[in-house]
C-alpha cells in the first residue's frame, strides 16, 4: 500500500495568551516555503470571500515597516492553489487554510494541469499551509473577537541536517514533450547545473538522479498499449509522450532513455565524476529533442562520446530491453519509489528529496533555481553552508540596510553582518587572517597576532616629522600602550613626555641650532647681506 508522508512546519501562536502555543501545519505543494527560515505575521480572517475562491475587494498588503499579513481562509469550493493565488494578488504574505473536517493533516496539492490553472500555479510565490479544523476555529474566534493574533511560521526544521553533507535526489524524466511541466523541468536542469556541480565537486552534497517507472498488469503484457509503452515484457513502462499511440515516440523510448541516463550517472560515478550527469542530460536535451526527431541512441551516443564516457560500459549497464528478465537498474528505481523512514512514496514528477525528506513548494509548480538551492542549503547547519549558498540567488541582502543591526567599524568599513539564505547573522569577522571577537551586535575587537594591521588595533597612531608612531602592541599582552617618549591612554591620545617650560626651552634650542647650521652652510656659497659672522659648526670637532 502506498504511503504519502505529509511535510510539516511548526506554527507558533505568540498572542493572544489564551491560544498561545505550538501547532503543526502541512506545507502546501505549491508556492515557495521559506526553507531554513521563519516568518512572523498577523493573522487576518476576511469578512467576505472567506474561502478565497474569487478575487478579494480588500487589500491585505502590509504597510512599510508593518508586520506581514497571514491570511486565514476556509477549505472548500475551489482548488487550494486558487485560494492562495487570490490571496497573493491581494497582498497577503502567506496563507493558512483551515480544514473543514476533523482529520489528520493532508498536503494541499495542485489541481490536474490545465490551461487555466497552469497560468497561476507557476506564479505562486508565497508559502501556504493547511491547519486542523479545531485550531482554525480558535484562530477565527480570536480574530473575530477583535484580538491581535500573531503567529510565527518556522521552516527551519522542515529539512533535517544530520551531518556536514547534504544528500538530495531529483526524480525526473527525459521526456520533453509533456507540456508546461516538462518545459519547466528542462529549463531548471540547465539553470541549476552550475550550482549542482559546484556543490558536488566540493564534496558538500551527494546527488542521485531517479526516474519513475510503472509496470503493466500481467494480463495485458501482450497488448498493443503495453508493448508500445514498456520494455522487458511489461516490467518497466512510461506514458506515451504525445498521448497518442499512432504517432511520434512511444513510452518505451522514454524508458530506454531514462535507463541510459541512469547508467550515465553510474558510469560517471565510478570515475569519481558524478557531476557529468548534469552535462549529459542538458546536452542531450539541447542536441537530441523529440521535436527534431533526434531522441534516439545515435544522438545519445554522440553526446556520451563528447563527454569522454565509456559507451560500452553504459550499454552493458543498460542490458537488453527485449529480455524477459528483471533489469537490475530499473528494479532498483521501482524499489526506491516506495517510501522509507520519514520519506513518503514518490508519486509526482518532478520531486526533490533533501536529506530523505520530500521538498514541497517549488514542485510541481514553478521550478526556480534560487528556491531549490535554498531548500538544499537549509540542509546544512547554520553558518556551515558553502559559499554557493550565499550567492545572489538566495541571499536575503539584509546587511545592505543599516548593516543588519550588527556591529560596524566605519573607519575601516568592517561589519559583523553576514548574509545567509536564512537571513542575516551578526558574527565578528575574520579579516586578513585577523579574528575579531565580541558579541557581533555592539562590539567586535581585533585579537591575536596581526591585530595591529587592522586600523592599528583600535589604538592611537600619528605621524610626526616623517615618522609613524602607534600605541598598538602585537605581543599578546597589553593591547594599547603609548610608545617610548609618549604618555596617554594609548587609545585616544599619546603626548610627548616633556614638561611645559622645559619643552619650550627644548623647542627653542633645537630651532636655534638648526637655523645656525643652515646659515653656516649657505654662507660658504654666497655672501649674505647684513651678515655678521656666523658660528660655523660644520668643521667643529665634536663627538
Amino acid at each position: 500500500m502506498g504511503r504519502f508522508v505529509v511535510e510539516k512546519n511548526s506554527l507558533s501562536v505568540t498572542s493572544p495568551e489564551k491560544i498561545k502555543g505550538k501547532h503543526d501545519s502541512a506545507i502546501g505543494n505549491f508556492g515557495i516555503p521559506q526553507y531554513g527560515g521563519s516568518m512572523a505575521g498577523n493573522v487576518l480572517y476576511p469578512k467576505d470571500n472567506k474561502k478565497g475562491c474569487k478575487d478579494f475587494d480588500d487589500s491585505f498588503k502590509s504597510r512599510p515597516g508593518a508586520i506581514p499579513t497571514i491570511l486565514l481562509l476556509d477549505r472548500g469550493n475551489c482548488f487550494f492553489a486558487l485560494k492562495v493565488w487570490n490571496a497573493q494578488k491581494a497582498g497577503a504574505s502567506a496563507v493558512l487554510v483551515a480544514d473543514d473536517i476533523e482529520e489528520p493533516l493532508i498536503t494541499m496539492d495542485t489541481p490536474e494541469e490545465d490551461g487555466s490553472s497552469a497560468n497561476y500555479i507557476e506564479n505562486i510565490t508565497i508559502p501556504s499551509a493547511l491547519i486542523e479544523k479545531s485550531f482554525g476555529e480558535k484562530l477565527k474566534d480570536a480574530v473575530s473577537g477583535g484580538e491581535m493574533v500573531n503567529v510565527n511560521l518556522d521552516w527551519r526544521e522542515a529539512v533535517p541536517h544530520p551531518d556536514d553533507r547534504v544528500e538530495y535526489e531529483l526524480w525526473t524524466n527525459s521526456n520533453d514533450e509533456c507540456g508546461v511541466k516538462c518545459d519547466m523541468l528542462m529549463e531548471f536542469l540547465k539553470d541549476f547545473k552550475g550550482a549542482a556541480q559546484i556543490l558536488e565537486k566540493g564534496g558538500y552534497t551527494q546527488f542521485t538522479p531517479h526516474y519513475i517507472t510503472w509496470y503493466c498488469p500481467h494480463a495485458f503484457t501482450l497488448s498493443k498499449q503495453c508493448k508500445s509503452q514498456c520494455i522487458n515484457h511489461g516490467r518497466y513502462c512510461a506514458p506515451d509522450p504525445e498521448q497518442d499511440f499512432t504517432t511520434g515516440y512511444d513510452g518505451k523510448d522514454v524508458v530506454i532513455e531514462n535507463l541510459r541516463q541512469l547508467c550515465v550517472f553510474k558510469v560517471a560515478n565510478e570515475t569519481k565524476k558524478p557531476w557529468v550527469w548534469w552535462d549529459y542530460v542538458t546536452d542531450f536535451q539541447i542536441r537530441c529533442p523529440m521535436k527534431e526527431k533526434k531522441y534516439n541512441k545515435e544522438c545519445a551516443n554522440a553526446v556520451i562520446k563528447s563527454l569522454g564516457l565509456d559507451i560500452e560500459k553504459i550499454d552493458k549497464c543498460m542490458g537488453d530491453p527485449d529480455d524477459d528478465t528483471e533489469n537490475p537498474v530499473l528494479k532498483e528505481e521501482q524499489d526506491a519509489q516506495i517510501g522509507k523512514g520519514s520519506r513518503g512514496d514518490v508519486t509526482i514528477l518532478p520531486t526533490l528529496v533533501v536529506n530523505n525528506r520530500q521538498y514541497r513548494g517549488v514542485f510541481p509548480g514553478k521550478l526556480e533555481k534560487g528556491a531549490v538551492l535554498k531548500a538544499i542549503c537549509s540542509g546544512f547547519e547554520e553558518t556551515t553552508e558553502p559559499a554557493v549558498c550565499l550567492s545572489t540567488d538566495v541571499e536575503t541582502n539584509e546587511c545592505l540596510t543599516n548593516n543588519g543591526g550588527c556591529w560596524h567599524d566605519k573607519a575601516s568599513n568592517i561589519t559583523a553582518c553576514k548574509d545567509t539564505f536564512r537571513g542575516r547573522v551578526c558574527e565578528c569577522p575574520l579579516v586578513d587572517g585577523v579574528q575579531f571577537k565580541g558579541d557581533g551586535y555592539t562590539t567586535c575587537e581585533v585579537s591575536g597576532p596581526g591585530r595591529c594591521k587592522i586600523n592599528n588595533g583600535g589604538c592611537w597612531h600619528d605621524a610626526r616629522n616623517g615618522h609613524a608612531f602607534s600605541a598598538c602592541l602585537d605581543n599578546g599582552g597589553v593591547k594599547c600602550q603609548c610608545p617610548t617618549g609618549f604618555r596617554g591612554d594609548g587609545v585616544k591620545n599619546c603626548e610627548v613626555m616633556i614638561a611645559g617650560g622645559a619643552f619650550l626651552v627644548y623647542k627653542y634650542r633645537i630651532r636655534q641650532y638648526m637655523d645656525s647650521e643652515i646659515r653656516a652652510i649657505m654662507a660658504q656659497y654666497m655672501p649674505l647681506d647684513s651678515q655678521a659672522e656666523v658660528p660655523n659648526h660644520v668643521n667643529d670637532q665634536r663627538a
